[in-house]
């Protein structure tokens, strides 16, 4: 099969494809599928929980078990260095959603609500012909409540309840416990059942089979019209255990190449106590990690599992060649790397995640991206995509199809935010240069082309003033653009 395609070929192609989306054809159900390339293009929006990049073939790993990430990665064009905006749930969630900066939003830290007023991808188009559903994970204010433009709401996390909005019922609960209530399963006292109870179900009966289910049934019913479905699995996020905990021999897992590196006394303080409280919460010996690090991979396989069901019913319902699909993750995971783990770090492990985008009007062919891009550009790429640009113009990011096609886009920095103590500033530079700055804790410095897995904190090293310099007036103009306040250094 031909794998790639020349720039005239591309720009062709996407020009047929895009004009083929928006034209709107008045037909019922009885439309005929060689109709169906008129449509408008559906969104099929998929996303993990603590998904780090390097989950994957694509970006480098041979040995994890994913075929359907693997062969969905074969078909699309695929961000190799695709950056977060603030590696942590809600505010980086914010940001997919929205197109919005967490500090624009206002979602600066975890389980803030999105206010009712600032508009979804879903809304910014605002096409009544569109169905528009969202399953699994929201964690962006009452969880379990369908809200923003969503018909259909699909819910599995009863942990946010003390969250909820004054007038919303803190006794209701997700569809996905009504579900277990159906199988005959019996919450704990509080009402509840945790996140470890799911875990430890057969897999027919955890949260990602139950999301594809659901999933598969809305692409059924809708099969007909214009769609908007996103689904969010919660794994590998933790408790970092599942069903399929066995699948990998711990002896035969690779450490990270980093697993070793000390945190040197120039590294943030942060990072240092985040090191000891995952020495006391996971463990210290390589044996500890090695099992963590199975169980994360079990993890990636079992959504690998559901995502490959979904995708197949996209296909055997005929609404493949109509239908954008995406596959990112709201965060990355560190996973022993410096022998750390969860997020809320600057490391490449933590801000660095999968994003793989397959566009029927490119053809299914894989198409690498190498420069770094932000998911803040990824709703005004879709709304591009799907025949919006218009909507865009408000929003802070920007589209990168002229990048897909071959060319190049205005800004080519990448930066990310963290927003509570200690604050830091990032910019990752096209050339290959990360520089980390905060007036409350250590700054950073890091030659990611030499230094890939960010051993050596260049930024005390007195030889590169002229980087720091060139680097440090990219934030703050970045700062000044999206009306940033925060000191930088």
């Amino acid at each position: 099969m031909k794998t790639t395609m020349n720039r005239r070929e591309f720009v062709r192609a996407m020009g047929a494809g895009a004009a083929g989306y928006v034209a709107n054809v008045c037909a019922g159900n009885s439309r005929k599928i060689s109709d169906r390339r008129r449509r408008k293009p559906n969104l099929l929006f998929i996303w993990t929980d603590e998904q780090r990049a390097d989950t994957m073939a694509v970006y480098g790993n041979k040995n994890i078990r994913v075929p359907n990430f693997n062969k969905l990665a074969s078909e699309s064009v695929v961000f190799k260095k695709a950056y977060v905006t603030q590696p942590v749930c809600t505010p980086n969630r914010s940001a997919v959603m929205t197109g919005l900066w967490p500090h624009t939003s206002g979602l600066l830290t975890n389980n803030i609500p999105l206010p009712k007023d600032t508009p979804c991808l879903n809304e910014l188009i605002g096409d009544p012909d569109y169905r528009a559903a969202y399953m699994g994970k929201w964690h962006l204010g009452d969880e379990i409540f369908a809200q923003h433009g969503f018909a259909e709401w699909v819910s599995m996390e009863d942990g946010y309840s003390s969250y909820y909005s004054e007038d919303r019922d803190r006794n209701a609960r997700s569809s996905y416990h009504h579900y277990l209530l159906g199988l005959g399963h019996k919450p704990a006292r509080q009402g509840k059942f945790s996140r470890g109870y799911a875990a430890s179900l057969p897999i027919e009966q955890c949260k990602p089979k139950f999301l594809e289910r659901s999933a598969c049934d809305f692409l059924r019913r809708h099969r007909n019209e214009p769609f908007m479905l996103y689904i969010n699995f919660l794994e590998p996020h933790m408790p970092f255990t599942g069903p399929l905990d066995d699948m990998y021999d711990p002896d035969e897992i690779d450490l990270p190449p980093n697993f070793n590196d000390p945190l040197e006394e120039n590294e943030p303080e942060s990072c240092k106590k985040k090191h000891r409280k995952c020495a006391e919460k996971y463990g210290t010996t390589e044996k500890d990690f090695r099992k963590l690090i199975a169980r994360y991979w079990g993890l990636n396989s079992q959504v690998d599992l559901s995502v490959g069901a979904i995708l197949d019913t996209l296909e055997q319902l005929g609404l493949a060649d109509d239908t954008i699909v995406v596959y990112t993750s709201d965060h990355g995971d560190m996973m022993g790397s410096h022998r750390l783990v969860e997020k809320g770090l600057m490391y490449e492990e933590a801000t660095r995640i999968p994003w793989l985008m397959r566009v029927p009007a490119m053809g299914r062919r894989q198409r690498l991206i190498e420069q770094p891009v932000s998911q803040i550009d990824l709703v005004p790429t879709l709304l591009e995509l799907m025949g919006r640009s218009d909507k865009a113009s408000s929003l802070p990011g920007q589209s990168l199809v002229p990048l897909i096609k071959g060319g190049r886009v205005a800004r080519d920095h990448v930066f990310i935010e963290w927003n509570t103590t200690p604050k830091v500033r990032t910019v990752v530079s096209p050339d290959g240069w990360k520089l980390c700055l905060s007036k409350e804790d250590k700054c950073q410095l890091f030659n990611l082309g030499k230094d890939p897995y960010e051993t050596t904190n260049l930024y005390d090293s007195g030889e590169h003033e002229d980087v720091i310099a060139r680097l440090t007036e990219k934030i703050r103009a970045w700062q000044r653009e999206t009306s940033d306040k925060m000191e930088v250094i």
